[in-house]
């Protein structure tokens, strides 16, 4: 009998041990969604040496795993919607997938915005707090950022002029730029990233709209023979996390949370765009296809020429309840100006 209480109070003793053990040393862990492949520099050069930095910081208190495209997560439509219901806890996401879902952000994808990734990141952070803070409901927004401004890249049909797109079937990424693109004279065509190179190889499509670094990304390089570097559009992106998952955090994790996003995190896509653009600027410096460049007063023509397009993209936002978009925009032309001088 003694013998076996002996036992009990030992078995007792060790558990009541171990639980305060994972009390004290317990870990956080939390899930990071995205949509492109590991190997890309968003998942190498950014997240992992984030999430890496957040376990160090919290000394080992918090640990992040990652689900890039191809994984349970890592859908690029639901990247929004399962960080909001808390399936995962942090995402980085495209403005634009689904369509429609984030109108006010989706301003900064208008065509001949912005000429640089830093410009247009540092607005989007600075239109946040007054004018996009609604569409991050139940969300703690980490960082809002957009790349560096893309390309029209053409197969078999050199592209210096707007005249020149005229009849060209061409890829778009966004609403914006379709709209941007039947103005011009060339029908839009809808397609998955991963599906370009594939109709440029079949002659589906005539060209694409990507920055240098899908090109790279995609190798298309190889199905391209002319490229057109107008700086004419942006996309936006959004690194966001789950408020209620935030909010349960020590407060120590989240003001390290804090110190690692916001205003310092944004000020880094701009130098990490221009080093994620030069592989595929190289790709096509060694296959050796010409690359023209809009000087500031042909870009200034091209925008002229598609105020049209603009006005009725921010009127048809109006029509569907964004009442301010005209607002938006011009506060968005404002920032960057300031960015951009």
């Amino acid at each position: 009998m003694k013998r076996t209480l002996i036992a009990l109070t030992t078995v007792a003793s060790t558990a009541l041990t171990a639980i305060f053990s994972n009390a004290v040393g317990a870990e956080f862990e939390l899930k990071l969604s995205h949509f492109l492949p590991s190997s890309h520099p968003t998942q190498t050069q950014f997240l992992e040496p984030w999430a890496k930095e957040l376990e160090e910081r919290s000394e080992g208190k918090v640990k992040v795993t990652i689900f890039p495209a191809g994984s349970a997560f890592g859908h690029v439509a639901k990247q929004y919607d399962q960080v909001k219901a808390g399936v995962v806890d942090i995402s980085h996401g495209l403005t634009g997938f689904p369509r429609g879902r984030l109108p006010r952000t989706l301003i900064m994808d208008l065509p001949f915005l912005t000429k640089s990734s830093d410009a247009a990141s540092r607005t989007l952070w600075d239109l946040y707090p007054t004018y996009l803070a609604e569409e991050y409901k139940g969300l703690k927004v980490l960082a809002l950022h957009a790349h560096n401004p893309g390309l029209i890249h053409t197969r078999g049909k050199q592209v210096k002029t707007m005249n020149d797109l005229a009849g060209l079937r061409v890829r778009a990424p966004s609403a914006a730029t379709s709209m941007m693109l039947k103005q011009l004279g060339a029908t839009p065509i809808g397609l998955p990233p991963t599906q370009v190179y594939e109709n440029l190889q079949k002659g589906v499509i005539d060209g694409t709209i990507f920055p240098y670094d899908g090109v790279h990304g995609f190798k298309l390089a190889e199905v391209l023979d002319y490229h057109l570097d107008a700086k004419a559009y942006t996309t936006s992106f959004y690194f966001i996390m789950n408020e209620k998952k935030y909010n349960a955090l020590p407060e120590e994790i989240r003001a390290i949370i804090d110190d690692m996003s916001g205003a310092s995190l944004v000020a880094k896509f701009g130098p990490w765009w221009n080093n994620w653009d030069k592989p595929g600027l190289e790709d096509i410096q060694k296959k050796g296809s010409p690359v023209v460049i809009l000087d500031d007063s042909q870009r200034d023509e091209w925008r002229l020429a598609l105020e049209p397009t603009t006005a009725t993209y921010l009127k048809n936002l109006e029509e569907a309840g964004v009442k301010n978009a005209q607002e938006i925009y011009d506060a968005a032309v404002k920032s960057i100006a300031k960015y951009e001088q």
